[in-house]
């Protein structure tokens, strides 16, 4: 037979192998599915073939499902109908994974009787970040391999298994050093012969109660995402439905959410976060600058959490404060902080070994010297920041790049205080440990192509999503808290009680946080002018934050709305199924916000004047980026 371009095949003694070579991530679009249905239809054809491999690339077994078809439509051979093809086939199948495997990835290696891993295998469903579920037979056939529990978690949290772990839960019957050793392993298993082991045929282990514990975590922190609800009863499904009847069931429920409001959005958030990363007006040659080394000025929490942010990056970073009672009250936190990322499993020995040896501690601002990047996490204090800018510009090597962490003080200002305003970017971490993956890039008015790359390029490093703002108080993400949460206060003022609005907002999927909470307490109602409805408090915080997104958009704050729903999902929890509070306005409507506005700016005055960007949005029939070419095109 010929061979397509997106797979390989080879004999190997009775082992037929099917590489998949479909670069540069072994997406499995209607090419691939088809070469592997021909090419394993063959070798169950051949009469000296007695098993059959499916081997990827090194780095990608495979990330799953082409997302481009999530719109354009698939055609057949559909990935259910390959998985069908192999569980079908009267010889049994192995899947040899190494890097990534994900989604419909992950799927096609649970067709197969046995997954062989290399030490860089990592298994996810992803598909719950796109607001849907695995759809080609994940919540049946998992639970079935390892477990309810273990199964809701791995499907609902999108994390990555790891090859290890993936072993310890029954997920591949075992690890090898490399693909290669997995495929001599295989070899011989083929030589001398295998039983077929199909996953389907498995009863779940364990009992259905199992799952109650599992469920309400998922459920609780879902906060009405709809497809988490759904993967719940997909896995319990699994314990009591025949395998055929629950994955006639999965794949309706994921043709369903596919088209449904909430996919929608995150799919958004999906692209949203790619493009994010893009600058538009950055030459396409320019390169970024090599960073081996960092430093952290401020061993305060926030300094003391970047260290740590560079040390797991595996940069070698130094602390500095030069008081020495600050860094020993650092030294204590960072030690306790590991230890405790230790013992609740996030961490294994050796890793914690290393990213301590990579952190060191000094009181001297000389320290910075050799850095290639030092942030500066200190007091938002023009004079003190000017001062410490001024030392490390005299200092620090050339080409070492300046940050400021903070996100009131005027970047171009501080910059002023160095010979370099160039290598002065901002860097503002909301939170520097892992749960807050928000990274507001600060461009300052001068500063260099080459260091607005480097630090874009640095931001995934430091497992960061990066989005690139312009200099103004407060940045983009808390100058629209501001706005939030004076209409928060303002609702309570007019006699909306705390849990009311927490309620409301909850309802729709946001925590207003603490300090908005403790701010509510302490206002004064006034009787209500009239009942508030749920949906009024909605939509005067909601629309707020958009106003206020569109003015930012205006002064060239923000690049783009997409960028403004990534920093409010990843920076502020919003939810990542309603897409962000500019992709919500669009969905709702512009001219329906716009009206909400108008009314509002009637009855409660100025701060609800609507922004020029949105009446043009509107007059025009213009998304908000389409309003702003339209405005610069004008």
């Amino acid at each position: 037979m010929s061979v397509p371009r997106q797979i390989g095949i080879e004999t190997r003694g009775a082992l037929g192998v099917i590489y998949l070579r479909n670069a540069p991530v072994n997406a499995l679009g209607h090419a691939l599915r088809t070469a592997i249905s021909d090419a394993h239809r063959a070798f169950c054809a051949d009469p000296e073939i007695k098993a059959i491999a499916l081997v990827g690339l090194p780095k990608f077994f495979s990330a799953g499902a082409d997302i481009r078809e999530f719109a354009t439509g698939r055609k057949p051979p559909l990935l259910t109908e390959v998985i069908a093809q192999i569980e079908a086939a009267p010889k049994p199948t192995l899947a040899l994974i190494g890097g990534v495997c994900f989604g419909g990835g992950f799927e096609l290696t649970l067709a197969c009787d046995i997954r062989l891993a290399a030490p860089n295998a990592r298994f996810s469903f992803p598909e719950i970040r796109l607001g849907n579920i695995p759809g080609a037979g994940g919540t049946q056939k998992l639970p079935r391999l390892v477990g309810g529990p273990a199964a809701l978690d791995i499907i609902v949290t999108a994390r990555e298994v790891r090859a290890e772990e993936a072993a310890a839960l029954g997920l591949c019957a075992e690890v090898l050093p490399d693909l290669e050793a997995a495929l001599l392993r295989a070899e011989a298993m083929a030589a001398a012969g295998i039983e077929r082991q199909p996953i389907g045929a498995r009863a779940v282990p364990g009992d259905i109660s199992e799952m109650d514990a599992a469920a309400e975590t998922a459920l609780g922190v879902a906060r009405g995402a709809l497809a988490v609800t759904r993967a719940v009863e997909g896995v319990r499904m699994a314990y009591d439905t025949p395998l055929e009847q629950g994955q006639a069931w999965e794949r309706e429920t994921f043709i369903e959410l596919n088209a449904s409001d909430q996919s929608r959005a995150q799919r958004h958030v999906f692209f949203a976060e790619r493009e994010a990363r893009k600058v538009p007006d950055l030459p396409r040659d320019t390169a970024p600058r090599e960073i081996t080394r960092a430093a952290v000025v401020g061993a305060d929490s926030a300094g003391a959490g970047i260290a740590m942010c560079f040390a797991r990056a595996g940069l070698p970073v130094v602390l500095i404060d030069t008081d020495a009672a600050q860094i020993e009250r650092a030294r204590a936190r960072i030690a306790e902080l590991w230890d405790q990322a230790r013992d609740g499993g996030g961490i294994d020995g050796p890793t914690l070994v290393a990213q301590r040896a990579r952190l060191e501690l000094s009181t001297e601002l000389h320290a910075a010297a050799s850095a290639d990047v030092v942030v500066a996490a200190v007091s938002e204090d023009m004079t003190q920041t000017q001062e410490i800018f001024s030392a490390l510009d005299r200092i620090c090597k050339p080409g070492a790049i300046l940050v400021n962490n903070g996100a009131t003080l005027d970047l171009d200002s501080i910059a002023q205080a160095t010979r370099r305003p160039g290598d002065v970017i901002g860097m503002h971490f909301l939170q520097p440990d892992g749960a807050v993956r928000l990274l507001e890039v600060v461009r300052g008015a001068r500063t260099a192509p080459e260091v607005i790359a480097t630090v874009m390029a640095l931001a995934p490093r430091l497992d960061k999503q990066p989005v690139l703002v312009g200099v103004c108080d407060g940045l983009v993400g808390n100058r629209m808290v501001r706005a939030f949460g004076r209409e928060v206060q303002m609702l309570v003022e007019e006699g909306a009680t705390p849990d009311q609005v927490d309620a409301a907002l909850a309802g729709f999927g946001v925590d207003i946080g603490q300090q908005l909470r403790d701010a509510c307490a302490g206002a004064q109602g006034q009787p209500p002018r009239a009942p508030l409805t749920e949906d009024e408090i909605r939509r005067r915080c909601l629309w707020q934050l958009v106003n206020t997104g569109c003015r930012l958009l205006e002064e060239g704050i923000a690049l783009r709305a997409s960028d403004i729903d990534v920093i409010f999902v990843h920076g502020y929890g919003f939810p990542r199924f309603r897409g962000g509070p500019m992709h919500h306005a669009e969905a709702v409507g512009l001219s329906k916000v716009l009206a909400d506005i108008r009314h509002y700016h009637e009855m409660l005055g100025p701060r609800w004047a609507p922004a020029p960007l949105l009446e043009r949005a509107v007059r025009e029939g213009l998304s908000l980026d389409a309003a702003m070419t339209s405005e610069a095109v004008a």
